[in-house]
């Protein structure tokens, strides 16, 4: 083991102690100092724009020069949308209840003591992520917020970026009498320090990845720490029999077009055979307009190639990939429990959408489909933490312990049972 490596792990393992002891403190802060400090950050956000945009101006070129694609260089880029974003993200996130001390159900016990389980924070969460420098603000608001003491891990990519967000992270914590270390961000682009924060249970409760699939499985199978994840993001819209054309066609090209890049995009379009003939068409021509590539089966293919509508044939391949990009797959199913099959088959848990006017098929739909988060003539892109109200998210679980869906502040919270008595004692 070299010097430096030996230095990244010690500062690693230093980071993760001073946070376990941050967080016991920031348990037990005031609700209107937390917020204090969220509405403080917001404000230095604001204030350091022209800085902020210089730090990523450095990101962008280096993420340039490495041939990055131009979808992920606009997850990259602090745009004037992700800046407003992160604002007014965090000024929501200030404005909602503080979650902590809330009693979830009591109970008496036979010999008359109370029994009451309370929400309470998880502790210490490292959060890993990719790419959107977003996520830094985000993350550090949310674990606050909730009382958890928060370790960020950005991606090399965004690594400037970060870092000024991180400084006034710190600043907006210094400033309202709250422990500095409360929110820590990792100062170093080397490999080996995530290697070494996936080991430290001892001082952090729990891991959430964001980003590809082939980070996220690393931390997942390298961690002794628990994870909340999704790999992927494989969303499928259902076409039912029944439907408002109309109302679908624009449902469709919001789910898929809107943002390509993102985990909540569809990648799977089915139809129904009933309505195929129509639909399909209608459908394929305002996804073409947007610049679409589809791709389909051999039904679907014929269909659109009596209209003079050019696809490509989908492989098996096809149906499991998350493309990020501006390709669908469509598929013809003669049934919803077709739909509902190749639903649960290929997705990934994580968005599914049926458009229909037939309540017993859409209750079917939602029913069936085993995903986190389900719609009814809704688009899928509406799987966020800011669109649900929650103010930002720290991620999006497909996992079924713990959490699931979008994460707001309720998911980062644990609870604990407190018990009063008057001298019970067992026999």
């Amino acid at each position: 083991m070299t010097t430096e490596t030996l230095d990244i792990d010690s500062l690693v393992r230093a980071i993760a102690s001073d946070a376990r002891e941050a967080s016991l403190a920031i348990a037990n802060a005031p609700t209107e100092q937390k917020n204090r400090a969220i509405v403080r950050l917001a404000d230095l956000i604001e204030a350091n724009l022209d800085a902020l945009r210089a730090e990523n101006a450095k990101d962008l070129a280096a993420a340039e020069e490495n041939g990055v694609t131009p979808s992920m260089l606009k997850r990259l880029e602090l745009s004037d949308r992700m800046a407003s974003d992160m604002v007014a993200g965090a000024r929501q996130v200030a404005a909602l209840p503080d979650p902590l001390g809330e009693v979830l159900e009591t109970f008496t016990h036979p010999q008359g003591f109370e029994i009451a389980k309370v929400r309470v924070p998880i502790g210490v969460i490292g959060i890993i992520y990719e790419s959107r420098p977003n996520v830094t603000v985000d993350c550090a608001i949310l674990c606050l917020k909730s009382g958890n003491a928060s370790i960020l891990r950005g991606g090399k990519e965004a690594y400037h970026t970060n870092i000024a967000l991180a400084k006034l992270v710190t600043q907006a914590l210094e400033e309202s009498g709250l422990p500095a270390k409360a929110s820590q961000f990792i100062p170093t682009k080397e490999r080996s320090a995530l290697g070494t924060l996936l080991k430290l249970d001892q001082h952090v409760q729990c891991i959430i990845p964001r980003g590809g699939e082939g980070l996220i499985r690393f931390v997942a199978e390298n961690s002794h720490i628990p994870v909340i994840k999704h790999f992927d993001g494989i969303c499928n819209v259902y076409a039912d029999k029944s439907l408002d054309l109309e109302q679908a066609q624009a449902l469709v090209v919001n789910s898929k077009c809107q943002k390509p890049s993102v985990c909540n995009a569809a990648e799977n379009l089915l139809v129904h055979r009933d309505v195929a003939p129509t639909a399909l068409p209608a459908f394929a021509r305002a996804l073409a307009a947007e610049g679409v590539e589809l791709r389909t089966d051999d039904d679907a293919r014929a269909i659109l190639s009596e209209c003079g509508i050019e696809s490509q044939p989908a492989t098996e391949e096809d149906w499991k990939t998350e493309y990020l990009d501006l390709t669908l797959s469509i598929k013809i199913v003669d049934s919803i429990d077709e739909a509902i099959a190749f639903t649960n088959h290929y997705g990934s848990a994580h968005s599914d959408a049926i458009l229909t006017t037939d309540p017993q098929a859409a209750e079917a739909f939602l029913n069936g489909v085993d995903s986190a988060t389900v719609y009814w003539n809704v688009s899928t892109r509406f799987t966020d933490g800011f669109e649900f109200g929650f103010g930002a998210e720290i991620g999006i679980s497909t996992d079924k312990l713990h959490a699931r869906g979008p994460m707001g502040l309720r998911e980062l919270c644990s609870y604990k049972f407190k018990i009063t008595g008057d001298g019970q004692i067992r026999t």
